[in-house]
């Protein structure tokens, strides 16, 4: 073969590996991108430790939601007069978790029974509810509501289900407060007794 056949061989040789690395790339499926998820169950100390928990959770963060003003502070959502409700923006891996799984593992850290309230604390500012972003969220949010009323296990359910609006995130010292603050947070959740309700709700985890 003369020298012109092989580096013509060659070049052709190398096109084509080049265009099959191509190909395979352009089939291959891109892995799913993290998606987020919010959630009210009062206190949002005890929310973001409970979704942190559930493997395929990246992370979770406290803030408030559903209120009236921009920019709310710890103490004006405290007063119970703005609307807004503590709650947590989860940020999870759809491979790993799914949004019916988070939606299973939201009710059963939830009193679903009571409204304006969770467990000792008391206000509007600690209902519980579930803020869909998408209308699948939505769907699943209501059947999964469905599905318990269904079940008989609740007479009513007053968890509230709304579109998203703004999430505003806490402040600082509120973020992972169970991580940097283990006994206080500690003593806050057994005295609030909310291990124990969800006992007598849910049964043993």
């Amino acid at each position: 073969m003369s020298r012109h056949l092989k580096r013509l061989s060659s070049w052709l040789g190398a096109s084509l590996l080049l265009f099959g690395l191509q190909v395979a790339t352009a089939g291959a499926a891109e892995p799913p991108r993290p998606a987020t998820a919010i959630f009210a169950s009062g206190c949002f100390w005890c929310t973001e430790s409970d979704f942190e928990k559930l493997p395929g959770v990246i992370s979770a963060e406290s803030g408030y939601i559903d209120g009236k003003t921009a920019n709310p502070t710890y103490q004006e959502v405290s007063s119970g007069a703005t609307g807004y409700t503590e709650a947590v923006r989860v940020v999870y891996d759809p491979a790993r978790v799914s949004y019916a799984q988070l939606l299973d593992h939201f009710w059963k850290n939830v009193d679903p029974t009571v409204k304006n309230r969770q467990f000792c604390d008391i206000g509007s500012q600690y209902r519980s509810g579930i803020y869909w972003q998408t209308e699948a969220e939505r769907k699943a949010a209501e059947g999964s509501r469905e599905a318990l009323l269904k079940s008989g296990r609740f007479k009513e359910i007053h968890t509230e289900i709304k579109a998203a609006s703004t999430f505003y995130p806490a402040e600082e010292y509120h973020q992972d407060y169970y991580k940097k603050n283990p006994l206080r947070y500690g003593y806050y959740r057994n005295g609030c007794g909310r291990d124990a309700r969800l006992q007598q709700l849910w049964g043993t985890k």
